[in-house]
């Protein structure tokens, strides 16, 4: 498939990060943004919910997750085909365009449709905008860098995450759940957006550069070939694919549950906003060294350990009624996620052509963040009928089964043995 048109002369364009380092670090910082924009609703949204609009049913209060997630996952399938035909930095500033009025709608929101609709929109932003930021670092490293690449890139979006749930919980203990917290969304969404229009180049460039120094012909696959690939067909991809979803699943049910559960044993805003950042401030902050790791190890052992270090996270918080506790819970889980988030998109891009990586990506993130949905839902629904406790411990032991797939089903795939998985050979 043609990536978008004529891609004209490639000139003095270069792979690796020593070439690209202007464009990397800008991409870094408009991801820091994009997550910063989830981060205003970590804390203060669930709380929304059941104190302001006095929802007392879990799997209500949940439903605003639900929305971003199935939405989120729905624009991430699309990102690909739109990036192949569009190129990646129109697809950028329409992410951001789309997400301007989220701040907005959930200052002013009279009624919880409104927060419903806010993250239907947040979801389209995230699907598209996180989705280029990824795509384009691993387009302007190359193959040999991939890890790291991603690694900085979920470390800058998770960083910024947490460091802004921390502080939209402090901002809340003083001002209230409504608007002084949320308006650090409205500097992210309008400094991502001009960023994004004013200094961000495209990379399609780069990815005709890497095809033409690939010693493997490359095929030209229709998108339905692409998504039964990354779903089911490639081994490597289908691990990755079902651990990715999973991961996700533990995420939401932690973003709509972890405040409420919390919150019932008295524990105030400022005391939430800190357990609920320190998970994802772990994970940023440790991408940076996982992402190489899984240049230099490799991918799989990376992914299984983390995915079973997150379900012992989560086990300890069900297990436990003590803020020190849940404290070492929320280290693990953000310790595994660091280990499995950056690890399994460069398996992902291993296990692809650059002429159908992004659409494969936005394949995989289609599953990753359709977990969102899946396990807000869920976890509500347990949590309605059994109890918190019984939801984060079901999710925790699900989060384990999935770990144990990715041991049996995936080859491993060191960057130096990338060139075997560019065809789609090491089928299920």
């Amino acid at each position: 498939m043609a990536l978008g048109g004529s891609l004209g002369a490639i000139g003095p364009v270069a792979l690796g990060l020593k070439a690209n380092w202007r464009q990397f670090a800008i991409l870094v910082l408009i991801n820091a943004f994009v997550g910063g924009m989830i981060g205003i609703e970590r804390t203060v949204a669930p709380l929304i919910g059941s104190e302001e609009f006095g929802i007392t049913s879990t799997t209500l209060v949940v439903s605003f997750i639900v929305s971003f997630g199935l939405v989120k996952a729905f624009a991430n399938l699309l990102s690909g085909q739109l990036a192949d035909r569009w190129g990646r930095k129109r697809v950028l500033v329409l992410g951001w365009l789309v997400g301007l009025p989220v701040p907005f709608m959930i200052m002013a929101a009279p009624t919880w449709e409104w927060i419903i609709a806010a993250n239907a929109l947040l979801g389209i932003s995230q699907g598209l905008a996180w989705s280029m930021t990824v795509v384009m670092k691993v387009d302007l490293v190359g193959p040999k860098s991939r890890g790291l690449a991603v690694g900085l890139n979920e470390f800058a979006g998770y960083l910024a995450l947490g460091l802004t749930a921390l502080a939209t919980g402090y901002i809340a203990a003083i001002y209230g759940l409504r608007p002084a917290p949320i308006y650090l969304g409205v500097v992210y969404a309008i400094a991502g957006t001009v960023l994004s229009i004013i200094l961000v180049r495209d990379t399609r460039q780069h990815v005709a550069l890497e095809l033409s120094q690939s010693a493997v012909a490359p095929l030209s696959l229709t998108f339905r070939e692409v998504f039964a690939l990354t779903t089911f067909k490639d081994r490597n991809l289908f691990a990755a694919s079902q651990a990715g979803l999973v991961n996700n699943l533990n995420d939401g049910m932690s973003w709509g549950i972890f405040p409420l559960f919390y919150s019932t044993f008295g524990l105030g805003l400022d005391r939430i906003g800190l357990l609920k950042a320190i998970y994802p401030i772990t994970q940023g902050l440790l991408q940076i060294a996982t992402g190489p790791l899984s240049d230099r190890w490799g991918r799989k052992g990376l992914i299984v350990t983390g995915m079973w270090v997150q379900a012992g996270g989560l086990l300890l918080t069900a297990a436990t009624r003590d803020f020190g506790w849940w404290f070492a819970g929320s280290l693990l889980l953000g310790l595994g996620t660091a280990m499995v988030y950056p690890t399994l998109i460069a398996a992902v891009s291993d296990a692809s052509q650059p002429t159908w990586r992004a659409r494969s990506l936005s394949v995989y993130r289609f599953w990753r963040d359709l977990g969102y949905a899946i396990g807000a839902l869920a976890a509500g629904l347990i949590a309605d009928a059994f109890g918190f406790a019984w939801a984060i411990a079901a999710i925790g032991a699900l989060t384990f089964l999935s770990g144990t797939i990715v041991a049996f089903a995936m080859k491993e795939t060191r960057p130096h043995n990338s060139a075997a998985h560019d065809t789609p050979e090491h089928q299920t």
